[in-house]
């Protein structure tokens, strides 16, 4: 075995057997609950992973400490692949009636934190089967912030050097330093959990609910327990409590970390936690408005209704409270170009990112002055960083590329009999990682399901594509890469 091909086999290896071990929280729920296929279908896939992976991480140990930047990419998309692939498995047997492109479809929703789902009747359900999709969004959640901060930002993809954590050559050492900040934040990470789940369980929410909901609200990944999604809790206050955290969880993990350290203004120095906050409030001011000109749910409601949803698809978390689609053409429009906005670099959020618009404009306003002021030198600055030409560069070409993917789906969507509108919002949702999209099929009060099999897979590579921020799939399909 390779020194290269060695510490991918170990990572995935090591994540199967992780994901594995996880199992048996739903094997314990279902046989609990009596529901024997389910149970049986978490127990010999967790065993079966277990064993492969141990014989995958014993055959590639070693001194595994160096990866080079080819090996970061294949690592980074292969092992959410594989995981994916694995977590459908006892999906497809747990006895509800899911194919493989269904099965699939479910598990890459949920490790991407996605939340798109094609499982119907959630409410009678088995529990084992609905702790999973919880568990896979929350292991999505963490996975994403940890290769955020630590992988991306070597690789210089979609922009993320700016939030480099270490100044160490790009070929060296990306494990061991991973390993470091993965410790600090998984710590942040469950401790939020928790304190998610007390909220929502100080609010009426049963245990499991109070669980499952901590977990995909964290990890703004949005599966639920009920077919009404957390609009389920209303009466309640789980909407508020998913609100609360949602926001919290938008914000940079790090960020958090340097702030409990007794730097609290690190949060707000951040110029894209400002710039996430401002759209939010915005975002919420104008659904409130529109929503008391039409009347939909109350004036005294109404804010409560629009600063929900809003977050909830700006972030990507996906949770619903009503079906806003019965909001207006305006709404709906305003909606679905939220789902291009995302949260803040290094959080479990989604989409676009605010960093890279604020990139954009800065560029843009650079060139402005330099066609009025050509001698003129203007260093671009973001925060207390210079931007380097390299940054902007990598942030226009992600989002020449998201943009670019995101026409092309929608095409090939369309050509696949769906209608527009389902078309168009199945490809942002998708690749923004956000959930329900739009109209009566794939919106808040409809699933995925009825979808033709093409149009799944389609949307599942949508899903790891965006989630992994595009760069780091379509590098695969450059020449160069495979050269050595």
């Amino acid at each position: 075995m390779t020194a290269s091909i060695r510490p991918i086999i170990f990572v995935i290896g090591t994540l199967i057997i992780v994901l594995s071990a996880a199992m048996i929280v739903p094997f314990l729920l279902d046989l609990h609950d009596g529901r024997g296929d389910s149970a049986r279908a978490f127990l010999s896939t967790g065993f079966i992973g277990i064993v492969a992976g141990s014989v995958m991480a014993m055959a590639s140990r070693g001194d595994n400490s160096n990866l080079s930047v080819r090996a970061g990419f294949i690592l980074t998309a292969g092992s959410w692949a594989v995981l994916a692939l694995w977590a459908a498995i006892p999906m497809r047997y747990s006895g509800i009636g899911l194919d493989w492109t269904d099965a699939i479809f479910e598990s890459m929703s949920g490790l991407t934190t996605t939340g798109a789902t094609v499982i119907t009747g959630l409410d009678t359900q088995p529990r084992g089967l609905l702790m999973w999709r919880a568990i896979l969004q929350w292991i999505g959640g963490i996975g994403i912030i940890v290769t955020a901060m630590a992988v991306w930002p070597l690789l210089g993809v979609g922009g993320m050097q700016l939030f480099r954590l270490e100044s160490s050559d790009n070929s060296e050492k990306i494990l061991p330093r991973a390993a470091q900040i993965a410790a600090a934040i998984a710590a942040l990470y469950l401790g939020l959990t928790i304190l998610c789940a007390l909220c929502y369980s100080a609010v009426g929410l049963s245990t499991f609910d109070s669980i499952a909901h901590a977990m995909t609200t964290i990890a703004t990944g949005g599966y639920s327990t009920r077919d009404a999604s957390i609009g389920a809790f209303l009466d309640e206050g789980g909407d508020l409590v998913a609100l609360v955290f949602m926001i919290v969880a938008a914000l940079p993990f790090v960020a958090w970390l340097v702030a409990l350290r007794g730097r609290p203004s690190a949060l707000w120095r951040d110029p894209q936690v400002r710039g996430f906050l401002t759209l939010v409030v915005a975002a919420t001011v104008i659904l409130t408005v529109l929503l008391m000109a039409t009347g939909a749910h109350g004036n005294e409601s109404a804010w409560r209704f629009a600063a929900v949803n809003a977050v909830s698809v700006i972030t990507g978390t996906g949770y619903a409270t009503a079906d806003f689609n019965a909001w207006g053409p305006i709404a709906q429009a305003s909606l679905f170009a939220l789902m291009f906005a995302g949260g803040c670099a290094g959080s479990t959020t989604c989409s676009v990112k605010i960093f890279r618009y604020q990139i954009a404009i800065l560029a843009i306003r650079r060139h402005l002055v330099s066609l009025v002021h050509p001698n003129a030198i203007t260093p671009m600055r973001y925060g207390n960083q210079v931007v380097s030409q390299q940054t902007v560069y990598s942030v226009l070409g992600f989002l020449f590329a998201f943009i670019l993917i995101f026409i092309v789906s929608a095409i090939i969507l369309n050509a696949m009999g769906l209608d527009t509108v389902t078309a168009l919002s199945g490809a942002a949702t998708s690749l923004a990682n956000v959930g329900p999209g739009l109209g009566p099929m794939i919106g808040p009060a409809g699933t995925f399901q009825p979808l033709p099999d093409p149009a799944k897979w389609v949307m599942t590579a949508n899903m790891l594509i965006g989630r992994l921020e595009v760069i780091t799939v379509l590098v695969f399909l450059t020449p160069r890469f495979w050269k050595s």
